[in-house]
């Protein structure tokens, strides 16, 4: 049977009459940028990460520069992140007119590498951001003892991590800020284009509401040169009814990867994801790794099984930041896992029966390759 790489129909249908009436409220109150519904949003998910502030934006990307701009970071300015993530991480570091600066990933959790981290850092290093990419936070601790001590500003990316926890803390709530996507396939998903900052730094947090609002903390006195980065009024409709249902559908996906784990368990030329003991693993993505994993990715589609591939091209290889210097084994981890990422489908409503056919079509497909 065809499985699907995403299913948003199935995941939104149960919940539809409740979000048209939501939006219909939306609508009767002209409550459209920002206002009392993103309001209402805000305070409940600042409420789930653990913090004292949540700011919505217009995208995860804003999230990431916004927070920057905030934190004065500027032209001549550097940032270090990990090469294994969407674009989107990057280029908010350059729009902010810093260079970013890439750290390998650790092979077990294809997040940045704490043991190499040190060794970037230089005089115009001014902030971290590590990308808990897939789903599962970086390792915390040594990154956040390493930035202390050079004094450095450390946001994490935490755009696929909503609900994802480290020692006990949710993503968002253990670096200086956490930066949040809500795309619609994200784990938390609008209906379009929002994000979110948060942060226990009051002062940030003003800084970036008025970043975001034209540079205004009053209407029409601008104290700052900002940018139209409001989230809409639907969005934080949507999303506050999303957020009450966010830990029923991450335990759905935990079950998933369980069931995952155990029918590919006996598939030596398969690795799987790991879970780090300190960490709760979300699985927005679950990326496993192959051999020949294009011919893998071909044949899995033509047997009607939507997989996909994040990321196929590492950032240090990008066009866009070839002027960086960086070249083929800059970073050998990122750079083998890039060409080896293969994702399977995983999403709450993914079915026993679908994922048993997604680990015997790979099963298959792998064998005589």
């Amino acid at each position: 049977m065809p499985v699907p790489f995403l299913d948003l129909k199935a995941h939104h249908d149960p919940i539809k009459d409740e979000v048209m009436k939501a939006i219909g409220e939306v609508v009767d109150r002209n409550a459209f940028a920002g206002g009392p519904y993103v309001a209402s949003f805000e305070e409940a998910f600042a409420e789930y990460c653990q913090v004292d502030h949540a700011i919505g934006v217009g995208s995860g990307t804003e999230s990431l520069w916004l927070a920057l701009l905030a934190q004065g970071i500027a032209a001549g300015d550097e940032v270090i992140t990990a090469p294994s993530t969407f674009i989107a991480t990057a280029e908010a570091i350059s729009f902010a007119g810093a260079k970013p600066v890439f750290v390998d990933i650790d092979e077990k959790t294809y997040n940045l590498d704490s043991n190499q981290l040190e060794a970037a850092i230089t005089p115009q290093t001014k902030a971290i951001i590590p990308v808990h990419l897939f789903g599962q936070i970086a390792d915390m601790d040594p990154i956040l003892e390493i930035a202390n001590r050079h004094g450095l500003f450390v946001m994490e990316d935490s755009a696929q991590a909503v609900s994802a926890e480290y020692k006990g803390h949710r993503a968002g709530s253990i670096g200086h800020c956490g930066s949040f996507s809500f795309y619609p396939g994200k784990n938390l998903g609008a209906f379009g284009e929002a994000g979110a900052i948060t942060t226990n730094d009051s002062e940030l947090a003003q800084n970036i509401r008025i970043l975001r609002d034209h540079g205004q903390a009053k209407k029409y006195h601008h104290s700052k040169i900002g940018w139209n980065g409001r989230m809409d009024g639907i969005q934080g409709a949507v999303l506050e009814i999303k957020l009450k249902r966010i830990d029923a559908a991450t335990e759905r996906r935990r079950v998933n990867a369980q069931r995952y784990r155990q029918l590919l368990s006996d598939c030596e030329t398969v690795v799987l994801p790991q879970e780090i003991e300190a960490c709760k693993h979300v699985y927005h993505v679950y990326a496993v790794r192959v051999r020949n994993r294009d011919s893998v990715l071909k044949r899995m589609n033509e047997r009607g099984i939507g997989c996909a591939i994040h990321y196929p091209v590492p950032l240090h290889l990008q066009e866009a930041y070839k002027d960086l210097g960086y070249g083929p084994g800059s970073f050998p981890v990122a750079e083998k896992c890039a060409s080896e990422f293969l994702s399977l489908p995983m999403f709450p409503e993914l079915t026993s029966d679908q994922c048993a056919e997604v680990a015997e079509t790979l099963k298959d497909v792998i064998a005589p390759i």
